[in-house]
């Protein structure tokens, strides 16, 4: 696990290449594997390879969204807030797990934060997803991940750029 997440990062660019069908159900089985609160899978995915979709999807805020496009395949990750109170918590743990596992198939794959982003200024990011993918009401979107392969390759971060002193030990 280490190793993973040293040699993980976030990947922008992407080969003009289809993920194969079995990357894909790994990649679901994996999210559907990841721990909620109480066990209460709160959590929705859906899984966007449509080129046109992708490009409306790229359009979801005015910055740090746009290379979606480009990617093989979206994941908007979404919770059912009248499900649990902790819908986002539970949505970030997974996403992260869906990130590793892209990782560990040998996919990049990057989080695209949507809850609490603007499409403009009278439209939040959430909104503009909800009715492009046509949500029901109790279904909230925390972010989408772009997955696909690297065109782009990454060195890890070396550990001494780590930032140690953001870690106490027995009191702050």
């Amino acid at each position: 696990m280490l190793e993973l997440l040293r040699n993980r990062r976030s990947i922008r660019k992407y080969e003009n290449r289809k993920i194969e069908p079995e990357k894909i159900e790994l990649l679901k089985e994996a999210l559907l594997r990841a721990p909620s609160s109480r066990g209460i899978n709160p959590w929705r995915f859906i899984f966007v390879d449509d080129p046109p979709l992708l490009q409306k999807l790229s359009q979801c805020k005015e910055h740090g969204a746009e290379f979606i496009k480009n990617a093989a395949l979206g994941i908007v990750v979404c919770g059912d807030e009248k499900e649990s109170d902790v819908w986002v918590e539970d949505c970030s743990i997974a996403a992260i797990i869906g990130q590793l596992t892209a990782h560990s198939l040998g996919l990049g794959s990057c989080w695209i934060q949507v809850r609490n982003r603007f499409y403009d200024a009278a439209t939040t990011s959430e909104t503009y997803i909800q009715n492009l993918l046509g949500l029901p009401v109790p279904i909230k979107v925390e972010c989408l991940l772009s997955i696909g392969y690297a065109a782009e390759k990454k060195k890890p971060t070396p550990i001494d750029r780590l930032l140690l002193k953001k870690i106490s030990s027995n009191h702050f």
